[in-house]
Order: C-alpha cells, then structure tokens, then sequence
C-alpha cells in the first residue's frame, strides 16, 4: 500500500510540473483544449490541465522577414524585368496567426507576387527605375490590409533590385551616356556665354570709366579756364578802378576808347587818327603803370 501512495504521489507530481508553462519574453502561446482554442498566453507563469490543455502554437512576436527571389513582371510598355523583394512582419495576433492561413509565409509571398505584378503594370520602365519608394510605400498598404485576416502586421517592403534585359540595359546606358554628353555640351555653352557676358561687361564698365574721366577732365578744364577769366577780369576791373581813382571816371571811358581803338587797328594797312587828348591820357596811363610796378 506504501508503494502504491508512493506511486500515485509521484505520477501526481508529474502531472502537477507538466502544467506548468513559463513563456519568455517576445512570444505567444496558443493553447487548446479538448481541440477548441482557449487562450493566448503572454509572457510569464501560467498552468494547463495537463491532458486537457495543449500548447498548439508557439508564435514569435519579433520582426521577421521574408526574401523573395527574383519575379518576373511585365511594366505598362511591356518590358519583363525580374525584381526581387523583402518583406518585414510581425506577428500582431498570435491567434489569427494561428487559425487564419494555413501557411502565412506562403499566403505572404503569393500575395505579395500578384500585388507586385498588379502595380508594376501601371508604370512604364522608365517610371519603374525611378519610383522605388512609391512601389514600397504601395505594396506595403495592400500587404498590410490583406494579411490583418492573418494576424500579420506588414511594416516594410523593400524593392531590392530591379533587373531588366541585357538589350534593354545596353539602350539605357546609350541613352546615359547621350545624356551625360549632352548636359556636358550645354555646361560648356553656358560657360563661354557667361564669359561672353562678363568680357562684355567688362568693356562697358571700361567705356563709362573713360567716359567720366574724360568727363571729369573737361570739367576741370572749364573750371580752370574760368578762373582764369575770372582772375584777368578781376585784375581789369582792378586796374580800371586804379586808371580812375587817377583821371576820374571820364579818363577811364576815354582809356576804353583807346582799347577799343587798338583792337581796330590791329591790320597793317589801316589808318587811325587818334585824337590828342587820347594821346595825353595814354602818356597818364603809362605812368600809372609804371608806379603800380614799382
């Protein structure tokens, strides 16, 4: 009796340390039981029934991802290339995961085929090479909304290389390089127009420079040439006041009178008969100057 008690305390133990169930971090567990789903268990301590519950799956809830080789899809002009994929996802329901799909990597990547040949044929070959991250940003949202039925959340996908036709890829490096040498040839145009520019520029600015100066000098030469003037009139007008003050101001006209005299008989045959009161005022004028030299 002993042994049996000891036996049966055993089997209990066993069945007792066969419940228990630690989960680790970053996973989920499904459990079933009698064949009907029961819970979802999260991290940390938890018992089942042995016999009763069962563990069915064992979900990892961290980011995964799935490469997808090489795909045939055809563009809107009807070009075939072979691009390759990848798809990062995280489980977000361990029990959808679960029950949802039979195989969700396979559910994933037919999905992910169709959609990708779907939106490749709406560009041109041309759009294609060149909008990546819309191609991304598209195939993401469709693989997002139709796997949520599978608990599965679609956080990346990334077109990794786009590979097209060995005739088509010699056409675009001919067309690069016709492009390469024309942005060349309107780089080395536009540099001898703005050296066209600027030479010409630089002309005007010389032609204006020597225009002002030019300017500048006769300005200089007017203003020096009238004082001058100023300067021989004002000596007139000086020696006029002196010849006054001396014969009064009836001598002085008769003195411009004498000018006026000199200036007509400045021809080798004129006669000038000049009246001798002239004469006398000439003989005081000289002898004003010669006490204004002295």
């Amino acid at each position: 009796m002993y042994y049996v008690l000891l036996t049966l305390g055993v089997f209990v133990l066993i069945l007792v340390i066969s419940g228990i169930k630690i989960v680790p971090q970053s996973q989920a567990w499904v459990v079933e039981r009698f064949g009907g789903y029961r819970a979802t268990l999260d991290v940390g301590f938890h018992f089942l029934l042995p016999f009763i519950d069962r563990v069915v799956k064992k979900a990892s809830l961290k980011e995964n991802l799935f490469d997808y080789p090489p795909q045939p899809v055809i563009t809107k002009d009807n070009v075939t290339l072979d691009i390759d994929t990848v798809v990062f996802y995280q489980i977000a329901d361990a029990k959808l995961y679960t029950y949802g799909a039979e195989d969700p990597r396979k559910a994933i990547a037919a999905l992910s085929l169709t959609s990708l040949r779907n939106l490749i044929g709406e560009f041109e070959l041309d759009e294609t090479l060149s909008s990546r991250d819309t191609i991304n940003s598209k195939l993401r949202s469709i693989l997002d909304d139709a796997t949520d039925a599978w608990g599965i959340k679609v956080n990346r996908v990334e077109v990794k290389n786009i590979a097209p036709p060995a005739s088509v890829a010699v056409a675009m490096e001919m067309q690069m390089t016709a492009e390469r040498e024309k942005r060349a040839a309107i780089l080395a145009a536009d540099g001898k127009k703005q050296s066209a520019i600027l030479e010409a520029e630089g002309i005007k600015q010389a032609t204006i420079l020597q225009a002002e100066a030019k300017k500048e000098a006769a300005i200089q030469e007017a203003e020096g040439q009238a004082q001058a003037i100023m300067s021989i009139q004002k000596a007139t007008a000086d020696g006029l006041e002196m010849i006054k003050q001396a014969v009064g101001a009836e001598g002085a006209i008769k003195l411009k009178s004498f000018e006026a005299l000199e200036k007509v008989a400045d021809g080798q045959s004129t006669k000038i008969i000049i009246p001798s009161d002239l004469q006398n005022l000439a003989s005081v004028v000289a002898s004003v100057a010669t006490l204004t030299k002295s």
